[in-house]
């Protein structure tokens, strides 16, 4: 096990023992210890922790006694960040069943996928969402549909910021077996016993199916306390710490750091349905927000905004997140504003959030950081299993408390998924990485997005950190396109900064980037957009960038 880590370790215990009770616990918990702090802040509106155990009780009973919802049945969760999504969360965990959070901008067709594979009967869903999960009553096993209004929620003050999801009346549906959530709260049923335990399975995230069909992880009230737990630790929180909550719920960076995490501290959420900028300022400066867990393209879009003042979000005590790298010269500009370096993790959906984490009082930029809490983390040869040392680049693989049990209903793919190890079962993450004398990670690329350029490997990664270095980038995107020569050729879709647009050329970033960079590295093609297709969570899709190239060259 790596241990070079441990002499930068934050001043806290290198192990952690992990709770064997339920999340929904945590909540119960957090109730009877803060009955009438505020848990939820939602545009204008506040609800305690004694009213959301309420609301969650309340909402479980109806699970259970209208809409027949069994322990261990799997239940939909289909919504934007709302009030109603904790609600909806943590009373589907209350009723002993499991969760299945789903991406909100899924359509029907995509949808019919999750339903079938969970075999779904019932679905807590946003009404926006509605016209998308409709076609499948006939089609498929869903019977109930519980219809949340996010405007029973909000509150006043926050008008012209208020998304359009949030501001739209609650709607009357008048089909069988159609539920208003409102209706749902108000009749106060009493759920049966909380009966969960750490070993029950509670909620299965899928992966994004990148790489093929989308996978159900496994995960039990343990792995996900084992995160929640340390991330609670790792990031000095308290219960006078103001979330706000900007990354999607469905995923589970949002879910561990800005739901389970504060739920289990006692904190306040700051819940916004869709990202804004300026309503990110005015809830930071006006509730004196503490803790932001952002993604990059949150924080490059929020800097960018003319209006920041340093003294409007002077609150702030820790911005950190993951998903993908800060560029070098955002966080420098981040840093001078705010005096707070961005605080980088690592993780997937296979590990419920972080298996590493920088230490908060000495991060380094652009890595991954540190192995979690009883994490043993390795690097090794992807083709032939080998362990690596310093410096040397292969696939990381994880062993830890929070790994998933495995994939739903996917046998094979779990045969994959696991190595052995000096006695240890280990999580093949398919990222590779390497690690530094000091046992900091860092990032390479992932397996499948390496580009090979006449032989030579390059990680697009790599390449657009260094165009962020440019003073007229705002965001870079990097991709392999197919080339008769070459074989593949490096070529960035780039964003430019306000101010750049007709004073720089496509031909001045190639030159520039050939001063900065090895010769087989540097993009040949470069090309100006106004956005990229980005997934709700935030991450650029540089696959959908890449399908568009080979479309245009032919290639299959």
């Amino acid at each position: 096990m790596l241990t070079l880590h441990f002499e930068h370790w934050p001043k806290i215990s290198k192990s952690l023992e992990v709770p064997a009770t339920s999340l929904y616990d945590n909540l119960k918990v957090s109730a009877s210890r803060y009955p009438e702090h505020t848990a939820i802040f939602y545009y204008g509106s506040t609800l305690t922790y004694q009213q959301l155990d309420d609301e969650v009780n309340a909402l479980a009973g109806y699970l259970q006694q209208k809409l027949g919802v069994q322990t261990g049945e799997k239940v939909l969760l289909f919504m934007q960040n709302s009030p109603q999504f904790v609600i909806g969360y943590y009373a589907i965990l209350r009723a002993n069943a499991v969760v299945v959070p789903i991406n909100p901008m899924l359509v029907a067709e995509e949808l019919e996928f999750y339903v079938r594979d969970c075999e779904i009967k019932t679905v807590l869903l946003g009404q926006e969402l509605y016209d998308r999960v409709r076609p499948l009553v006939e089609k498929t096993t869903l019977e109930n549909l519980l219809i949340a209004a996010y405007s029973d929620y909000k509150g006043e003050g926050f008008e012209a910021l208020l998304p359009k999801e949030v501001e739209a009346d609650r709607a009357v549906f008048s089909e069988p077996n159609h539920y208003l959530w409102n209706e749902a709260i108000s009749a106060n049923l009493i759920p049966s016993a909380h009966t969960a335990t750490g070993d029950d399975l509670t909620c299965l995230p899928y992966t994004s199916g990148t790489t093929g069909l989308p996978k159900g992880c496994m995960h039990t009230n343990r792995t996900i306390n084992a995160n929640t737990v340390g991330a609670f630790h790792w990031s000095s929180s308290t219960a006078n710490a103001m979330h706000l909550m900007t990354l999607p719920l469905f995923h589970v960076t949002g879910m561990v750091h800005s739901m389970h995490m504060p739920i289990f501290s006692g904190g306040t959420m700051v819940v916004m349905t869709r990202w804004n900028r300026d309503a990110a300022v005015q809830l930071i400066k006006n509730l004196g927000c503490t803790h932001w867990v952002a993604i990059a393209t949150m924080i490059v879009d929020f800097l960018a905004n003319p209006n920041l003042k340093a003294e409007d979000i002077s609150s702030l005590v820790s911005i950190s997140g993951g998903g993908a790298a800060l560029p070098e010269a955002v966080g420098e500009k981040l840093f001078q504003l705010t005096g707070l370096r961005f605080v980088e993790g690592y993780g997937l959906s296979e590990t419920i959030a972080q298996t590493h984490f920088n230490p908060p009082d000495r991060p380094k930029m652009q890595c991954l950081g540190i192995p979690s809490f009883d994490v043993d983390a390795r690097i090794i040869d992807a083709s032939t299993g080998k362990e690596l040392g310093v410096g040397e680049v292969g696939e990381i693989i994880v062993n830890g408390p929070q790994v998933m049990v495995g994939y739903y209903n996917r046998d094979d793919e779990n045969r994959s998924a696991f190595i052995e190890m000096d006695g240890k079962k280990f999580f093949r993450t398919g990222d590779i990485g390497r690690y530094d004398e000091e046992g900091y990670f860092f990032m390479v690329d992932r397996v499948k997005r390496m580009i090979n350029a006449s032989g030579f490997k390059v990680w697009p990664t790599e390449v657009e950190s260094y165009l962020y270095k440019h003073p007229a980038i705002q965001q870079a995107c990097v991709v392999g396109v197919p080339d008769p020569r070459r074989g593949e050729t490096v070529k960035a879709f780039v964003i430019l900064n306000e101010g750049y647009e007709g004073k720089i050329t496509e031909d001045e970033i190639i030159e520039w980037s050939k001063q900065h960079m090895a010769a087989y590295k540097y993009p040949r093609m470069i090309e100006f957009r106004k956005d990229f297709p980005m997934t709700s969570s935030g991450k650029i899709l540089w696959r959908t960038l890449q399908d568009e190239e080979k479309k245009k060259a032919g290639v299959h």
